[in-house]
């Protein structure tokens, strides 16, 4: 157990509140108030108001856009207990975090564990500040669930590889600086031929077609690398090494999205579903929701999730003692890709003919925000590695069951 997270002094922990209160008091711009865009980690940059580039600036600054993180690479240096009171505060006044992506959920944890040195150095520090957006180059057209299977090569050169290959499904890959990526330097051996690397997107032989997808947005690209020149200096560990790299940061990515991390978390936010209810369907004389049957569904979706965030922050404490994420990810990935799912269909049934709108000033921007994350959150059992790949996950590497069991 993380018990010295657990066990901090309480009046530790309520001096940190103070200064958190403090510090947010000073740096949150109160127009901001409320003003988070859930599906901001999968939609283009936009050019941020003066508030907007204030506050990331000083949550860059800080380092608390990644609180946890070492203060040496420009993290905020946080223990879990003084991160979560510091969420708890910018809650308190509806503040948030402006500093997300996948450099911050999956790559930059990676890179703490994995990296040498001079790559921590290099690229941390932007992601804490929010400055260089990252994507993931993984998935092949015949390499998904069986990602192993991939096939984009990289052929030593010396000094350099030269990758040739497609990827598919790359997350905002029109959007990002770089990209970080599994190939293949060995095709004789199937896991073991595996490494990963580091490249710039405007690197030459570079080449990014986005998919429209039914919600409207086009956060998904296919990706071409055709003759692309990445210096060894750009490999993570060692190589053939990116299988287990890789695997890990798969870890970080399913415990990210399972509720702790920006865009989950942001899909948890949001006015209080009962509170919504009171005002769609009306109160009975008791000033209870008027819909038993819906009143009874939302308060059993709401101690679902109280007691699946309680889950999170227990496995996470446990992560912590082991050095990293456990395949206990995969559980809380489905768990919370159920209850996200489940909260986006109760918030588009509440509003009723209110919450089905794409577009139009006769609807509530809110409500506006609600259908197209509903209409997103459909993938959120399909990314990040499917709800049937995590139970085969759970069913072998927790249960220790055979593959024809």
């Amino acid at each position: 157990m993380a018990t010295a997270e657990i066990e901090a002094p309480v009046d530790a922990l309520e001096a940190f509140r103070a200064h958190a209160r403090e510090w947010l008091g000073a740096h949150f711009p109160p127009s901001l108030k409320g003003k988070d865009n859930a599906m901001s980690a999968v939609e283009g940059p936009h050019e941020n108001t003066p508030e907007e580039a204030a506050w990331q600036q000083a949550m860059g600054e800080k380092g608390w856009g990644v609180p946890t993180w070492p203060k040496e690479y420009g993290g905020g240096g946080l223990s879990r207990d003084e991160a979560r009171v510091l969420q708890e505060e910018m809650a308190r006044i509806g503040a948030w975090n402006p500093i997300g992506g996948m450099g911050v959920m999956m790559f930059g944890p990676t890179l703490l564990e994995y990296g040498s040195e001079e790559q921590k150095r290099e690229h941390i520090p932007a992601i804490a500040k929010g400055i260089v957006r990252w994507c993931q180059g993984y998935s092949e057209p015949g390499a998904g669930s069986d990602l192993a299977s991939l096939q984009a090569f990289a052929e030593d050169r010396g000094d350099h590889y030269v990758v040739n290959g497609q990827k598919t499904w790359t997350s905002g890959g029109q959007w990002a600086d770089k990209c970080f990526m599994l190939v293949r330097t060995d095709k004789t051996r199937k896991h073991e031929g595996i490494t990963f690397l580091l490249c710039d997107m405007d690197t030459p032989g570079v080449e990014v077609k986005p998919i429209r997808l039914i919600s409207g947005s086009s956060p998904f690209c296919e990706t071409f690398f055709t003759d692309v020149k990445v210096p060894k200096a750009n490999r993570v560990g060692e190589e053939g090494q990116g299988w287990t790299i890789g695997k890990r940061l798969l870890q970080h990515e399913r415990s990210s999205l399972s509720g702790g991390g920006s865009t989950a978390g942001r899909m948890f936010s949001g006015a209080p579903l009962g509170q919504l209810a009171k005002k769609y369907v009306g109160v009975d004389e008791q000033g209870r929701i008027a819909d038993a049957d819906l009143r009874s569904r939302i308060v059993r979706h709401e101690m679902d999730l109280r007691a699946f965030m309680l889950t999170l922050r227990r496995a996470s404490a446990e992560a912590k003692s082991n050095q990293g994420p456990s395949a206990a990810t995969s559980i809380m990935k489905n768990v919370g890709a159920r209850i996200m799912q489940e909260r986006s269909e109760l918030l588009i049934e509440i509003r009723g003919l209110a919450g089905l709108g794409w577009e139009g000033e006769g609807f509530e921007e809110e409500a506006l925000k609600d259908v197209r994350t509903w209409l997103f959150g459909k993938a959120v059992s399909i990314y990040g590695g499917s709800t049937e790949i995590q139970n085969n996950v759970i069913a072998k590497r927790i249960l220790g069951m055979l593959d024809h069991q």
